[in-house]
């Protein structure tokens, strides 16, 4: 994955990318937050607390051992 600035609002994320953290490792730390988890794995989405990003688990994704 090529690194962003931090300002796409909605990301896709699948399995291999759990468990589920903001900022991501491919977002620039310069100007990022806190590392937070974020509780994807029941409904299938999670918003950050601190930057307002709204993480979607793809469509047909199966989540094991999380």
């Amino acid at each position: 994955m090529a690194l962003h600035e931090n300002t796409q609002r909605e990301i896709e994320v699948t399995a291999k990318d759990l468990p589920l953290h903001c900022p991501t490792p491919d977002q620039v730390k310069w100007n990022s937050h806190p590392r937070v988890f974020l509780p994807i794995e029941k409904t299938g989405e999670a918003l950050c607390p601190y930057c307002g990003t709204r993480y979607r688990l793809k469509a047909g994704e199966v989540v094991k051992g999380h």
